[in-house]
């Protein structure tokens, strides 16, 4: 009997954790749950697509609407203790150090929507650029659609790269090409692709962030750059915080100055 009373006050529980999650913005998925998640359309697109002709509003979704569906995909899940990956391949800037916030003056209207240019021509892992430009300068709320990073060579890529640099990759700001997250730092490629397939986007933790590029909005939690590029949100877990990023916000190429 104490065992049924128990089973019952766990799942009134869980009930009332799915009633209140609609005020937290927690993409937590696994590929398999992929398709449960609703679809939200920034905006009405034609059915042309700067690459392979797919349409982009299949991979938009609200972050909002994602932890009611798959609020317990994460449990379960063990990783492997940390390894160390040599940083002697880290480029262009450290990354690491405490947590930096910014205002909400960063995200103030440009010449083309919250950034002063578009995104790059040709980015990186084969995404879309017109996805890219809508995610990265037209947004501020919407995700590319949960696992959309597993339908690009970016999981292959990364792990070629790590092997044939003996060390991590440099992720670079879709808009401007500066350097905002370098991975994998402290753990190994695997363990980093694991964790962004459990949750549906690349995941970065603090050791990871370049922070002289990157900031955090205090009230919402928005992951931006300081050029005002939209990179997806904090999602703090028990291990601490979680950047939880679309690729196509991170899919630049370094620009060297001039």
């Amino acid at each position: 009997m104490f065992s049924r009373r128990l089973s019952t006050l766990q799942l009134i529980s869980w009930c009332l954790m799915l009633q209140v999650s609609d005020a937290f913005v927690s993409p937590i998925t696994t590929s398999k749950q992929h398709a449960l998640v609703s679809k939200a359309l920034l905006a009405k697109e034609s059915t042309n697509d700067d690459n392979n002709n797919n349409n982009n509003n299949d991979y938009v979704s609200d972050r909002r609407s994602i932890l009611r569906n798959v609020a317990i995909a994460g449990m379960g899940v063990t990783f492997s203790p940390l390894t160390t990956t040599p940083t002697s391949a880290i480029a262009a800037s450290t990354p690491g150090g405490r947590i930096q916030f910014g205002g909400e003056d960063i995200m103030t209207p440009k010449e083309h929507g919250t950034t002063s240019l578009p995104v790059q021509e040709n980015l990186r892992y084969d995404v879309s650029r017109k996805l890219a430009d809508r995610i990265c300068c037209y947004n501020r709320h919407f995700a590319e659609f949960g696992g959309y990073f597993e339908s690009t060579p970016f999981e292959e890529t990364m792990r070629n790269l790590v092997s044939s640099n003996n060390g991590p990759v440099t992720f670079y700001d879709s808009v401007t090409g500066k350097p905002l997250f370098v991975a994998p730092i402290n753990r190994s490629v695997e363990q980093f692709i694991t964790e962004s397939e459990v949750h549906g986007w690349p995941s970065f933790r603090d050791d990871e962030v370049v922070w002289d590029n990157v900031r955090v909005l205090r009230n919402s939690g928005e992951t931006v750059s300081v050029d005002g590029t939209h990179l997806g949100h904090n999602l703090p877990d028990k291990k601490g915080n979680r950047y939880c990023i679309n690729l196509v916000s991170v899919a630049g190429n370094p620009v060297t100055a001039s």
